[in-house]
């Protein structure tokens, strides 16, 4: 039996940590492989690694053709699906999940409607009441064009999340460094935390992963005040009457703020970084 292994596929959904992977292993060698693997022809869709467990032990399994799928698009939708129904998802992998399966649907949906072609009347001949509005489409969306998950509420009750938990993860997902998506995903820092480190520099974020959770912890105090600090009522004594010169370079000074701002960030990277480093050293 030929089997082939899309390398993209194999990784669309996150893999299983060591610990899992070890007990799938001893559940394999003790009960054989019970699942049918899913194949669309040659393809292997689900059972990546009970197919990996078993040609490494030689343990036989079956396999089973699903006719569900017509592109790879189907293929992804259905593993979300599949996904989203097991327990063992951190609430970060369902919102992340959810917002693909958003996304799938929806570029499905306009590819769809900008297909449906207008009727051109014949020249010389107007349009009758009984002529069809569009031709070579059918009248509701095909398979797999479902109406996508458009509120956040929909996409929250689909993944079984707080409208406020997808908020956060859509945060996280755009602006998170790839170490802070990791530390996320690993339980080191919580969706909250996450959110507010994820509006810090890049290199800060990455430093503050390197430091470990307390440094983490910090960061996302930092990220909360420095947010807070504009909407701060301060009481300010009543304004010198001494105008200011005309030739004052206020766009000047505002840009000789934002360079010693961007410093002193770059500076605070730097320093976590140094301490992070002295901190796998002593270690």
């Amino acid at each position: 039996m030929n089997i082939v292994v899309n390398d993209e596929l194999k990784s669309y959904i996150d893999p299983l940590t060591p610990d899992e992977y070890a007990a799938l292993e001893r559940s394999l060698l003790a009960e054989g492989c019970r699942d049918a693997l899913v194949l669309w022809g040659d393809l292997l869709v689900d059972g990546h690694n009970r197919y990996g467990i078993c040609q490494k032990h030689g343990l036989p399994f079956q396999t089973v053709q699903s006719q569900l799928f017509n592109s790879l698009e189907d293929v992804h939708l259905w593993m979300i699906d599949q996904h989203l129904g097991r327990r063992s998802l951190s609430d970060f992998q369902r919102g992340v999940l959810a917002l693909r399966q958003r996304e799938i649907v929806a570029e499905r949906r306009a590819r769809w409607a900008s297909e449906m072609t207008p009727v051109t009347p014949e020249p010389g001949r107007a349009v009758r009441a009984d002529d069809a509005p569009w031709h070579d489409a059918p009248s509701a969306p095909p398979p797999g064009t479902a109406e996508p998950l458009k509120s956040r509420e929909a996409l929250a009750k689909a993944a079984r999340l707080s409208s406020s938990q997808v908020v956060l993860i859509e945060k996280i997902q755009k602006q998170a460094a790839p170490a802070l998506v990791g530390a996320v995903k690993s339980g080191a820092i919580s969706l909250n935390a996450a959110a507010a480190v994820a509006s810090l520099p890049p290199e800060e974020q990455e430093a503050a992963v390197a430091a470990g959770k307390e440094e983490l912890k910090l960061a996302a105090k930092r990220a909360r005040e420095a947010r807070r600090k504009p909407r701060e009522v301060e009481v300010v004594p009543e304004a010198d009457p001494t105008p200011v010169p005309a030739e004052a370079d206020v766009p000047g000074l505002q840009r000789q703020v934002q360079a010693l701002q961007a410093e002193n960030a770059a500076l605070r990277a730097q320093v976590l970084a140094l301490q992070a480093q002295l901190a796998r050293e002593a270690a």
